[in-house]
């Protein structure tokens, strides 16, 4: 047999399409299983989220419902898919107006599309445009099965197709043209050029192979697209190659970090940890390219991509260098005032959208982490936030980002710095548009009020134009009164914890 018994052509799917795939609606659980994890990470985040202070305004049946809804969301993708426009080099309506007809070619090629993409502006960001995310679907398995890694299936869930690289097991005789559903390992325990598994895994959707199976497991790693989605779970439009100058995929509380940072014309910027240079080039833009934007990136390999967004941005501002950030502060005064390391107060406002165990990433439907790695990171951020801070001229900003839910890396760390640094209160931001931190980490109600957390299981119901994006996210702002030994200061600190969105 040169074909899989579940070989079908797309003339013959297309009559199987379920015209039923709509939006999610309000408080509707979708069908993809919690997010998988070890079992001492498990029992780690649900004392988090179950921890006394929780218990003692929620409940224990409240607190276990919002944690157990919280492994739920994880795994899901969000409603809505977010776009950042490049307001600084056409209008928002106008970017709309050309994203929709871009749209619109996708849609008339592919029978699987709705009609029409809707595209909304975000009615409090001035530079988001949002798609509603149609599904989960009535998608019916085939027998012809590829299967990917969960980051590849994770993508999948947000509109992309399937390359090559993602690929780790398919059929046999699988041939181009091949209509095959697509899985995603959950665990990692599929081996590479397997023919079939039967371990942990979840159907994301159906596509057309794009090419042989002869082509993909070969000696020189395979390049190029492996698998076109064409029946995918969720409904989302591909962005690969739509305006890349105009729009930029970015989660909707990596949008909200530019804006609380609020950079002006004319200023000095640092992103202490700018691959791959979404916020960066955000942070060039939001200020018209006036001033000076330097992006730090410890790893080498990462910097070409965030010189690469500048240029597709047409974005000057920005001076990119391979340093490590918590070595940013130099103790020379003859230091070069450009550097890095840079003289202390070299900065007006500075980002530090810290490394960090990454949990509130979405959609996530596995994470296979040791509870040592999870909670590996809390040192070097605060090394980061002390270099942060040393930077910092007198009166600036400074932003602090994590795409994670844990209180050690969020609301933790933001008690650790009013302790650490005397001189740094908790201020208003704007704009807010999540929910206020979490309870957890001894902070007051007023500083909990400050704060800003996107949390999935708690919005779930709530407005999804309010709640859309990938991640969880706190925000947090610092005024800077007096410092050690220093004059009265004024100014402010804002520090935004980034992780999961509904």
């Amino acid at each position: 047999m040169s074909r899989d018994q579940g070989h079908v052509t797309l003339a013959e799917r297309r009559v199987e399409l379920v015209a039923g795939i709509g939006r999610r609606g309000p408080g509707e659980m979708p069908v993809l299983p919690r997010i998988s994890l070890k079992p001492e990470v498990n029992d780690y985040l649900k004392s988090v989220f179950l921890n006394s202070e929780v218990l003692a305004v929620v409940g224990r049946q409240e607190a276990e419902r919002r944690f157990q809804t919280l492994l739920t969301c994880l795994s899901h993708p969000p409603s809505y898919t977010c776009v950042r426009a490049s307001t600084h080099l056409a209008s928002l309506e106008e970017i709309r107006h050309k994203l929709g007809e871009e749209l619109k070619k996708q849609t008339c090629s592919s029978s699987t599309q709705e009609a029409s993409v809707q595209i909304l502006p975000h009615p409090r960001i001035p530079d988001v445009l949002l798609l509603p995310l149609t599904g989960p679907g009535c998608v019916k398995q085939l027998s012809s099965e590829v299967v990917v890694g969960a980051q590849c299936g994770s993508a999948v869930l947000r509109g992309a197709h399937v390359f090559a690289p993602g690929i780790i097991a398919s059929p046999k005789y699988m041939k181009c043209g091949d209509m095959v559903s697509v899985f995603s390992d959950l665990e990692g325990k599929c081996t590479r050029g397997a023919t079939h598994f039967q371990g942990n895994k979840v159907f994301v959707g159906n596509g057309f192979a794009e090419m042989d199976r002869s082509r993909i497991f070969t000696n020189e790693p395979a390049r190029g697209l492996g698998v076109r989605m064409v029946e995918p779970l969720y409904q989302s439009p591909s962005f690969d190659g739509v305006l890349p100058s105009l729009v930029f995929l970015q989660n909707l509380p990596s949008v909200v970090v530019g804006h609380v940072l609020a950079p002006q014309p004319g200023e000095r910027i640092l992103d202490m940890c700018a691959a791959p240079g979404g916020k960066t080039c955000h942070i060039a833009a939001l200020m018209g390219d006036q001033g000076e934007v330097v992006a730090l990136e410890r790893i080498r390999n990462k910097i070409e991509r965030i010189r690469q967004n500048a240029k597709i941005l047409n974005l000057n501002s920005i001076k990119v260098h391979c340093f490590n950030s918590t070595q940013a502060v130099s103790s020379d005064p003859a230091q070069d005032a450009k550097g890095p390391p840079f003289l202390p107060e070299s900065f007006d406002r500075v980002l530090l959208d810290a490394p960090c165990s990454g949990l509130g990433q979405r959609p996530n439907m596995a994470n296979t982490w040791s509870l040592k790695e999870i909670c590996s990171y809390q040192p070097l951020q605060r090394k980061l936030i002390h270099a942060a801070v040393g930077l910092l001229k007198r009166g600036g900003v400074l932003v602090y980002s994590t795409c994670t839910v844990t209180l050690a890396e969020n609301e933790e760390q933001v008690a650790w710095a009013l302790q650490t640094f005397p001189c740094l209160t908790l201020q208003p931001q704007e704009p807010h548009i999540g929910a206020e931190g979490m309870l957890g980490a001894g902070l007051s109600p007023e500083q909990l009020r400050l704060l800003q957390r996107f949390s999935p299981e708690l919005s779930w119901e709530q407005t999804p134009t309010e709640h859309a994006g990938g991640e969880e996210t706190a925000l947090f702002i610092f005024q800077h009164s007096v410092c050690s030994d220093r004059a009265v200061l004024t100014g402010t600190l804002a520090v935004l914890f980034t992780a999961l969105a509904s």
